[in-house]
């Protein structure tokens, strides 16, 4: 963990909760519901701004008996930057207390509140929704192209090649690649066939796959990416790896022979060598030696469908024809940002079914708490990324302004991603959180009155405890993970 990621981390957050906060502001002033303050970051006060009825006005290390005391504007919206840069806040007037004031949160309609609540997880979709623009403007569209067709496995048997463009799995439509790992994380294979809807040389064709697959497992995990290195990510213990002595952190160099340079390589090359059962040659680097294992896999029965299926492409690729190359491709630019906006929706889209499907998964005890990460963890994530991206780039030879510039996409997808996140655990109806006072909302408009306030108000900050204690938890867990 870097102090280059953990910048890039606390960049990420701030700019998502700031959002998610002036969506509620936005909303909040529509309405006319007074807001004392508007801030960035959180702690003391370093410079706040505010306008008074004697024009703009500026205090530098403002404390807060000051705050409260200032006469000029007491009445107006104040604009804090804070020291630490941890999110932001939306302060409104009677948001958490009992006050009816004409500009008082609680005296506004129904629907006005709804409204200012929901804006802040709307303002995250949106968020993710314009960093997708940007990503897909720059990188292209994720198109379902069949990149690999891993050898003895169910995909090969069936058919599929290579080239093909997946259409349908199952019945859904596929419009990115990675709907696909959405489709099967939200619905497991379970032994039966799947129906698999593919375009080749121009023509739609259905495969059936039948998923039931043996092979061989050494008992590791590693990034399985081009942009990932070679690194062993986990070693699972008492299976040939572990008992090899390997260990989290070695590097993969070798396999009987094939030298890999980046997680794509090593899959596709394990993907050949381990369908036997025979033992395998691995080169190691481990503790900055190279050294030579020779290790037997275990059998294994499982279900896969052995292809992937997922490449960036310009949009261009949609309008070409056959063998056509993509420079010849004219696309007319009102066109080609239609088509900007649809995918980046899509983006979004998928990204809120795959947060949707892993909360499914993490109640019904699929996913564990070592599948769960904090902020801890996700500087963490963002560190690697990092460091993916800069050795992958090496590996390329990329200069440095290219890294660079992936390096920032990267920082956006992942940005996406938190972003989409956050909006739907903000709108979970649990006590503390948005969706949580939208349930006390919408049972208002159900009985038409509302619920005694100050019950309200034990019931979220008791809901603020429990939230606490569980991200405690979740940072204890990270921080354990990383040291192991």
């Amino acid at each position: 963990m870097t102090f280059g990621s953990i910048i890039a981390a606390l960049l990420i957050f701030t700019v998502i909760v700031v959002i998610h906060e002036f969506g509620h502001f936005l909303l909040a002033k529509k309405h006319g519901v007074g807001v004392p303050e508007f801030s960035i970051g959180m702690g003391p006060r370093l410079i706040t701004v505010a306008k008074t009825a004697q024009g703009f006005k500026c205090r530098l290390l403002c404390t807060q008996s000051k705050f409260d005391s200032l006469e000029e504007w007491k009445d107006v919206t104040k604009y804090s930057w804070k020291l630490l840069p941890l999110g932001g806040s939306c302060a409104m007037v009677g948001e958490d207390e009992d006050n009816d004031a004409e500009d008082s949160f609680n005296t506004k309609s129904v629907w006005a509140r709804f409204s200012i609540i929901f804006a802040g997880p709307f303002f995250n979709f949106i968020l993710a929704f314009i960093f997708s623009v940007i990503i897909i403007s720059n990188s292209g569209i994720d198109i379902p192209l069949v990149r690999a067709v891993y050898e003895n496995q169910p995909a090969q048997a069936a058919g599929i090649q290579e080239g093909d463009i997946i259409k349908k799995v199952d019945g859904k439509k596929i419009t990115i690649g990675r709907e696909i790992d959405t489709h099967f994380l939200l619905h497991p294979l379970t032994g039966e066939e799947v129906e698999v809807v593919i375009e080749r040389e121009g023509k739609t064709k259905t495969i059936s796959i039948d998923p039931h697959y043996k092979t061989y497992l050494f008992g590791f995990t590693y990034g399985a990416q081009a942009t990932s290195n070679t690194e062993i990510a986990e070693v699972s213990e008492d299976r040939p790896f572990a008992k090899a002595g390997l260990k989290s952190g070695d590097k993969i160099k070798s396999v009987n022979g094939h030298v890999v340079t980046n997680g794509e390589e090593l899959g596709n090359v394990m993907a050949q060598e381990n369908v036997s059962g025979a033992p395998v040659t691995f080169v190691i680097e481990q503790g900055g030696q190279e050294k030579t294992f020779e290790i037997t896999p275990e059998p294994n029965e499982s279900m896969t469908l052995g292809f992937f299926a997922s490449k960036d492409e310009s949009i261009k690729t949609l309008f070409a024809k056959p063998g056509q190359d993509l420079k010849e491709v004219r696309v007319n630019p009102l066109v080609r940002t239609g088509y900007v906006l649809k995918y980046s929706a899509i983006e979004v889209k998928y990204w809120i079914e795959t947060t949707v499907a892993s909360l499914g998964n993490l109640i019904s005890g699929k996913l564990s708490k070592d599948d769960i990460s904090g902020p801890v963890g996700i500087v963490s994530a963002v560190g690697d990324v990092i460091d993916q991206t800069a050795d992958y780039g090496k590996a390329m030879k990329k200069s440095g302004l290219q890294v660079f510039t992936d390096i920032i996409m990267n920082m956006l997808y992942m940005a996406v991603l938190l972003s989409a996140n956050l909006g739907i655990m903000n709108l979970l109806p649990l006590p503390a959180l948005d969706g949580g006072r939208l349930v006390f909302i919408l049972i208002e408009a159900v009985r038409g009155k509302p619920i005694d306030p100050a019950k309200e108000g034990y019931v979220h900050f008791a809901g603020f405890v429990v939230l606490m204690l569980f991200m405690v938890f979740i940072m204890y867990n990270d921080i354990l993970r990383i040291i192991h």
